[in-house]
């Protein structure tokens, strides 16, 4: 680009018209890879029309990418552009959409048979953002890819289609290309969200078209270090009074601080952690005070439909959670993403998706997890001075927030504002922290492994703060 800047005479005019140009070039040969875009002006199971915009559509990639998007009710075209990526790996943004941060909620009521009536989200973050929500690696949700095999991804290909995706969806949206933007997600999206923001660093550096305007990423709960995430739940569980002092003294002694790859040959420290995992045997992970449900992805035997009995559709080898767990609430997903008319509303393809479920237990087995730690990553993003918001739910044993408080200490920078509450409405909705790379630590009390769903008042105000640079 440097040699284009000379050779056009370090004309700064000629130099924006060559890159107009190229862009224009650029948006020729990707047209033919991203599926026109539907506006969704009704959804199935919502009365009347939606008081918010919806687009859905399909960028191809390797596969082809299907995506939600919700413009902010705040001025699209001056507001940031967040994209979300759920967990899993495998899980689809719809379950982001509906059950954490996106514009309708499921209304929480027992299955009939028929269609699930879904009610408008107050405290959605598309209030104060636009949201790109994405079914990634194809194969997850409504994405798909006719011809490679689902082990075809892994971290390293995911990136790549990421930002493949971000760069052809802005190319077909060019008035958003000047909006600050945030890569967000929670869980497992904590190894692909860093690495991401940073292939995105790179490219603009290298004169990327289009440029993205990255200002940093958010993170809920996010999976950062497996092994020190995992050593972490026997001190959390110690502070949550899960297990006994005397317990938590002999783990420290046998196994001394090391629970992931246990020594077979310390028949000492295997025994007590048998003991530490018939302790929380009962417990919800997710949610330590919340019952322990099955999980709701067990793939039912046959087609819905709506006047098919529910205990029928619901037969599986696998037992099903119960109404009253929110487990039960995911069944809704499927029976909802599963009618022919919400995919005709979608404008979802035909012919390529087979059973829509909430995670795909198979993309999630076969899916190669080549990042065993992301924090080099919050390392070099930290040192360009990346904003970034991460929080955790602090009854989450999944991923404790003593992990992600334990590594972001490790980044070594100065605390600027230190341990306090933070409140919504006079009350205390966690404790923050922020620190000089322009990283804003928060927990929101009582909340679980994906915070927005068990706090949503809070979270929203949290989000809302730091998007408009307010403290919490």
């Amino acid at each position: 680009m440097a040699v284009l800047y000379f050779v056009l005479g370090q004309s700064p005019t000629l130099f924006w018209w060559y890159r107009l140009l190229l862009l224009l070039v650029i948006l020729a040969e990707y047209s033919f890879s991203v599926h026109p875009a539907s506006t969704i002006e009704f959804l199935p199971g919502f009365q009347g029309p939606l008081p918010f915009q919806l687009e859905t559509g399909y960028v191809g990639v390797d596969g082809q990418l299907f995506y939600y998007f919700v413009k902010s009710e705040r001025k699209p075209e001056k507001y940031p552009l967040l994209l979300w990526l759920t967990g899993g790996p495998g899980c689809s943004a719809w379950s982001g959409l509906v059950y954490e941060i996106g514009p309708v909620n499921y209304k929480i009521e027992k299955y009939n048979g028929s269609l699930p009536t879904l009610v408008l989200n107050p405290y959605s973050w598309t209030k104060v953002s636009n949201i790109i929500f994405l079914d990634s690696p194809a194969g997850t949700g409504f994405s798909y890819a006719k011809t490679l095999p689902i082990n075809h991804w892994g971290d390293f290909k995911q990136v790549d289609e990421l930002l493949q995706f971000l760069n052809k969806w802005l190319i077909n949206h060019p008035e958003f290309i000047s909006n600050s933007v945030y890569i967000s997600g929670d869980s497992y999206s904590g190894i692909v969200v860093p690495m991401l923001a940073q292939q995105i660093s790179n490219g603009n550096k290298e004169g990327a078209i289009p440029p993205i305007n990255l200002k940093g990423y958010v993170l809920g709960n996010p999976q950062t270090d497996q092994a020190s995430n995992d050593n972490y739940k026997i001190p959390f569980a110690h502070r949550m009074t899960l297990i006994s002092d005397e317990l938590y003294k002999s783990l420290e002694t046998s196994c001394q601080g090391e629970y992931k790859n246990i020594d077979p040959n310390n028949t000492k420290c295997l025994k007590v952690f048998q003991d530490y995992e018939k302790c929380i045997s009962g417990v919800n992970k997710a949610h330590i005070l919340e019952p322990l449900c099955p999980f709701a992805s067990p793939k039912p035997h046959g087609r819905r439909s709506l006047n098919q009995n529910s205990e029928v559709f619901l037969r599986s080898d696998s037992p099903l959670p119960q109404f009253g767990c929110r487990e039960y609430d995911q069944l809704l997903s499927r029976y909802w993403a599963n009618d022919p008319d919400v995919r005709e509303a979608l404008h979802v393809q035909k012919g390529n998706i087979g059973e829509w479920e909430r995670c795909n237990p198979v993309l999630k087995s076969q899916y190669k997890r080549e990042v065993v730690s992301s924090f080099q990553y919050h390392v070099n993003l930290s040192a360009k001075g990346f904003r970034t918001l991460i929080y955790s739910g602090d009854h989450d044993m999944v991923v404790p927030n003593l992990g992600t408080q334990a590594w972001i200490k490790s980044l070594n920078y100065s605390i600027v504002d230190d341990w306090r509450p933070w409140l919504v409405q006079g009350q205390v909705a966690g404790y923050t922290r922020s620190y000089s790379n322009q990283m804003t630590f928060a927990t929101i009390k009582g909340a679980g492994h994906t915070a927005p769903q068990y706090k949503p008042k809070e979270c929203f105000a949290m989000l809302r703060r730091w998007i408009d640079h307010e403290s919490l």
